[in-house]
């Protein structure tokens, strides 16, 4: 393949992935795989080269991550950590977006932000209904502050691809405490905006808030759900066809698309009810679904249908049974799958009341819906089985409840984790390989099991990651004895703007541009692909004009984390979208200041922390 033409086939190869990643019309991890296939089938890269991805350093630690995080939060250390920060927010709202934004940022230090958000969220509804803020006021705020704290750390999944690159270039590579000079201003001032001005751009009620009429039913879920418009009292007459049946047997939810949540007999009411239940006549059932496509089914003397009624939250509690909100865990085996398939009632003990997915609430065919990444249910069952839910990788109860996945271990998970920290601050160069150490050390002190160890990785992000790191080689690599790919675009870069006679500005306009350009793609593309992509092309521009190498990484890195204008730029800001009731307007008009803010003290910071 002529030099030319390998050039043009890498560039060619390149727009069409971004493209696919920034479109979603293909899975991210699909489309890493075939820049792999792509690049190895076309000769660009070696077979060698083509697969290398999967067994480079950055791959290995960010597995172990993943299993870190997983046994810490197994075994209740972070919940305990992230509550116990939460709980010195106090009843004002700045103080408690204070200490939600502290406790974020905090545990993002160690874990994914996805993890550490999915820990704190029960904590934080506790102390919105608590404290009477809006969650509003504290779920993007929460999440932001994950991407926040994730620039003070190595243990970003994009932090451990750039320091990669300098691995494998033979430049000293970070600590994992080296972050924290720019990371930490970076978070302050982001927290600080939030506290001073930001939080003025947050909508005051959450479409959630909104949906509840009355004030004296704030906090109410059947409000909120709007789950009362399609409840309705009907009763067994004599003479009933249904008389004597079960519901299992009666056919009412797959013949009429009703689901039974109450049953009224005889001056008492019976929560606790199940297929095998059986119905009297003379009962009066409370039916879930379309009473007007019901009435047209319904065959006298089959019902009696009685006058509306006022529905609250209280209505379907009792001593024994509650009613509840989880969210759909981020490695949700539910995800793409529909309740009926999954078989949930019998699974969990619980009935699904309607589902609650970004803006709007589903309460028809709610068995049939297939449910998605940041999806919450609300669910009704015996107070009995909420410690299931609790310790459920599948799902994130929306309250505090009992229920630590394994006892007795929190001790030893946490030295483990100490230990491993600071072996690799000792000796960065070995960061790969003490993680993995440490992953293993919570596997041989039956903290996790190897099944549950497998099941913590992230393994969509893995094979993106590992997928795209080639294209680094690729764009690095000597063409038939000339200049790369990467050279190419520097040598362009630097003869355009020398000719501006830029003199002292020249690296700060090159530095930010880089960084700026950073931000932008992390809107739309995993911020990991963006590494792999914009690293090695930096690290050329940096020795042709002479910036210092970890200086220019490490403010690509700080970049690379602010993924705040947009609710694509992080599956954590899909994950709040539908319990903070948010639009796609609001991580607009809140996260464009905050990024603008971030960016400029990133630029006055980095020549003060890092000197090139």
């Amino acid at each position: 393949m002529a030099p030319e033409t390998q050039i043009l086939s890498i560039l060619v190869i390149l727009v069409v992935a971004l493209v696919l990643f920034a479109t979603e019309k293909l899975p991210a991890d699909v489309v890493a795989l075939l820049v792999v296939a792509t690049l190895g089938i076309s000769g660009i890269l070696t077979p060698e080269e083509a697969f290398s991805g999967f067994s480079r350093s950055a791959v290995i630690t960010i597995i172990a991550t993943f299993v870190i995080a997983d046994a810490l939060q197994r075994t209740g250390v972070t919940e305990r950590v992230g509550t116990s920060l939460i709980m010195y927010g106090g009843r004002s709202e700045k103080t408690l977006l204070a200490s939600v934004m502290a406790s974020g940022a905090f545990l993002s230090l160690f874990m994914t932000n996805v993890a550490a958000t999915a820990v704190l969220l029960p904590a934080v509804s506790g102390a919105s209904k608590k404290t009477g803020v809006s969650l509003s006021k504290l779920l993007m705020p929460l999440a932001f502050a994950t991407s926040l704290g994730g620039m003070a750390t190595l243990l970003t999944t994009s932090n451990i691809v750039f320091n990669s690159l300098l691995i494998e270039n033979g430049i000293p590579s970070f600590r994992i405490t080296d972050f924290a000079a720019l990371g930490i201003p970076v978070t302050v001032v982001g927290i600080g905006f939030f506290i001073l001005i930001g939080r003025r751009f947050l909508p005051g009620q959450s479409a959630v808030d909104r949906a509840v009429a009355p004030s004296n039913v704030a906090g109410d879920l059947v409000h909120t759900y709007h789950l009362g418009e399609n409840l309705f009292r009907v009763r067994i007459p004599k003479g009933s066809t249904l008389g004597g049946k079960t519901l299992s047997e009666s056919g009412l939810r797959q013949g009429y698309s009703v689901s039974v949540v109450a049953i009224e007999r005889r001056n008492r009411k019976l929560l606790s009810i199940s297929p095998d239940t059986r119905v009297e006549e003379g009962d009066v059932l409370v039916l879930e679904g379309n009473e007007a496509k019901f009435r047209q089914l319904d065959t006298e003397p089959f019902m009696e249908f009685l006058p509306p009624a006022e529905w609250s939250e209280s209505y379907l509690e009792s001593n024994t049974v509650e009613v509840v909100e989880v969210m759909l865990s981020p490695r949700s085996r539910l995800i793409d799958q529909t309740l009926r398939d999954v078989q949930f009632r019998e699974r969990y003990g619980m009935s699904v009341l309607a589902i609650w997915r970004a803006e709007k609430e589903i309460v028809e065919g709610v068995a049939d819906e297939k449910l998605a990444f940041g999806d919450a249910l609300l669910l009704q069952g015996p107070r009995e089985k909420l410690k299931l839910l609790a310790t459920d990788p599948d799902l994130i109860p929306m309250m505090q409840t009992v229920g630590t996945q394994v006892h007795g271990k929190g001790i030893a998970a946490s030295t483990i984790f100490v230990v491993t920290l600071a072996l690799a601050i000792m000796f960065p160069s070995l960061t790969g390989a003490l993680m993995l150490g440490g992953a293993i050390a919570m596997i041989l002190t039956g903290i996790l099991s190897s099944e549950q160890a497998y099941s913590s990785i992230s393994w969509k992000t893995v094979f993106i990651i590992a997928g795209m790191l080639p294209m680094g080689i690729a764009l690095s690599k000597p063409i038939g004895g000339g200049p790369s790919a990467s050279q190419i675009v520097s040598d362009w870069l630097t003869a355009t703007l020398a000719t501006a006679s830029l003199g002292w500005m020249l690296v700060p306009i090159i530095v930010g541009s880089l960084c700026l350009i950073t931000v932008l793609m992390v809107q739309l593309i995993n911020s990991g692909v963006v590494a792999a992509i914009i690293g090695p092309i930096a690290l050329t521009i940096s020795q042709s004009v002479g910036i210092e190498e970890r200086a220019m990484i490490m403010a690509l890195a700080v970049a690379s984390s602010m993924t705040f204008a947009s609710p694509l730029g992080h599956p954590v800001n899909v994950m709040v979208m539908g319990p903070g009731g948010y639009r796609f307007g609001d991580y607009v008009k809140v996260g464009i200041p905050l990024t603008i803010i971030a960016f400029v003290t990133l630029m006055i910071f980095l020549p003060i922390m890092w000197k090139f």
